[in-house]
């Protein structure tokens, strides 16, 4: 099919033998990430703050059950932005476009934070509550307006077939984990050495900026790339096709993703823990002191996208060196849960080393180690997972099936609330400890059975050989492991 993309105008120029929108769209991620990573950081300390007690009427709750509560509502906050990008990827490909969708959902993440920064004392008791659920509801529905367009943009910028792309997309990736870095320093400093609500108030003035950068700049650099609906652009595949009975091998390829979802629940249920249990562990258990100075336990969670640049590059360079006996794709997916459940044993070491004590502090190191062992399997799992959807998906069903892996990091996502509320009610050796041994257990079974899945791949496994070790795209760009739909770099457009 003819390539019927728009392009930025010629006179736009390049930077880095790239097209200039490709940095506009850098700056919008990094600081929507910042925003998005800020918030994230700090949200559990803000709920079971004494302030946030007062103000929602918790102050009848201990402090278990307040935990309890706030991890409640991170996970379904964090279930729900896995959601709505099926809502607004469908609008931008059918009515709006990406670039008004990224607008539309920019303006509501911006409203969402600076609703959760609203001063308490600006409100009629007793309607604290419905400002915080106002905040969450903004920032979920904006999130999925957001979030799958403005990684579909990128790889607009670039004809098909053009080698520039898997750059761009790393490029892209940095502009991530460089807001992500920003959003835990920043914001997580002002909340917990200031107040809370004002780095909400913070993180929302950060969405304000990657917004002004698009309002003001998108039609000097990006052209008429992301203005229509791709359905307008005679993208939308024949209606006919949409009917055909799946053949076998489709059935088999579907049958591994249903798989390869299983044990993805499974990584990210432990994984998202960084955001609940484990911080919260970093907040009221973990000594916190470097040199006679007290870093903000959100700081912490910058090991991640820290280890992640200085890892990816290193992972990619061992895939490469294997050459022929690079682990196929279940492989790796063993071996992330493998890590992900090292990271989790080196927890049980933390948990030992204050034991019944309640005033003993655990070393940050053990949560240092478990962090960079959980990037490991990170890199390992994540880049793939998009990658493997977009492989094995029959082109008609590509969208659901994408749907679905979402709704899968969704279900992890609300399952790790679950998990982080046992550590109050069991306590953190007996968590941490159990997460350990069903990750481990969960990798050796994925392990002992991945030949039968690439045996169901019919051949993907080969194309992905031949293509190369490991490319740019499945060592690092889609480590966002939010499940950005990124599907222009997938080789399956």
């Amino acid at each position: 099919m003819q390539d019927l993309k728009p392009r930025p105008p010629a006179d736009a120029g390049e930077l880095m033998g790239h097209p200039k929108g490709l940095f506009l769209l850098f700056g919008t991620e990094m600081w929507e990430r910042l925003s998005y990573y800020g918030m994230r950081g700090i949200f559990v300390f803000y709920l079971t703050s004494a302030a946030a007690a007062v103000a929602f009427g918790w102050e009848q709750l201990s402090d278990v059950e307040r935990q309890s509560k706030a991890l409640s509502y991170l996970g379904w906050y964090a279930m729900l932005v896995y959601l709505t990008p099926i809502i607004g990827g469908w609008v931008a490909d059918n009515k709006w476009g990406q670039r008004r969708c990224i607008m539309f959902g920019g303006t509501l993440m911006m409203l969402g934070q600076f609703a959760l920064g609203f001063p308490h004392s600006w409100l009629p008791d007793g309607t604290e509550i419905y400002m915080l659920w106002l905040g969450l509801a903004l920032l979920i529905f904006g999130n999925g307006f957001f979030k799958p367009n403005i990684s579909t943009m990128v790889g607009d910028l670039y004809d098909e077939g053009d080698k520039r792309r898997d750059t761009a997309f790393t490029i892209f990736y940095m502009g991530i984990n460089l807001g992500s870095i920003l959003g835990y320093l920043v914001i997580g400093w002002i909340g917990e050495k200031v107040d809370y609500q004002l780095a909400f108030f913070v993180a929302g003035l950060g969405m304000a900026l990657g917004l002004l950068l698009q309002l003001t700049q998108a039609n000097r650099y990006l052209g008429v790339v992301g203005t229509q609906p791709s359905a307008q652009l005679g993208l939308k595949q024949d209606v006919a096709d949409k009917h055909k009975p799946l053949t076998t091998e489709e059935r088999d390829r579907i049958k591994v993703i249903l798989i390869l979802g299983l044990f993805t629940v499974i990584f990210w249920a432990g994984f998202e823990q960084a955001a609940g249990s484990m911080n919260l562990f970093a907040k009221y258990n973990t000594d916190l002191n470097i040199g006679g100075f007290e870093i903000p336990a959100s700081w912490l969670q910058m090991v991640n996208p820290l280890f992640i640049i200085i890892l990816a590059p290193v992972m990619a360079s061992i895939w490469v060196g294997l050459g022929d006996r690079e682990p196929n794709s279940p492989g790796k997916f063993s071996m992330g849960l493998i890590f992900l459940g090292l990271g989790f044993v080196s927890m049980v070491g933390a948990a030992l080393q204050i034991g019944d004590s309640e005033t003993a502090k655990a070393s940050l190191w053990w949560l240092v180690l478990a962090y960079i062992f959980h990037t490991i399997g990170e890199l390992c799992l994540s880049p793939i997972g998009l990658s493997m959807v977009t492989k094995l998906s029959p082109l008609r069903y590509l969208s659901l099936m994408m749907g679905l892996w979402f709704a899968f990091i969704g279900i992890a996502n609300k399952g790790a609330a679950e998990i982080g509320k046992l550590v109050g009610e069991s306590g953190p050796l007996a968590t941490f400890g159990g997460v350990a041994i069903a990750a481990i257990g969960a990798g050796i079974i994925l392990f002992f059975i991945r030949e039968k899945l690439v045996d169901w791949m019919h051949g993907a496994e080969e194309w992905h050989t031949e293509v190369g070790p490991t490319t740019k795209e499945e060592i690092g760009i889609t480590a966002d492991h939010e499940g950005t739909p990124q599907k222009h770099f997938s080789g399956n457009n």
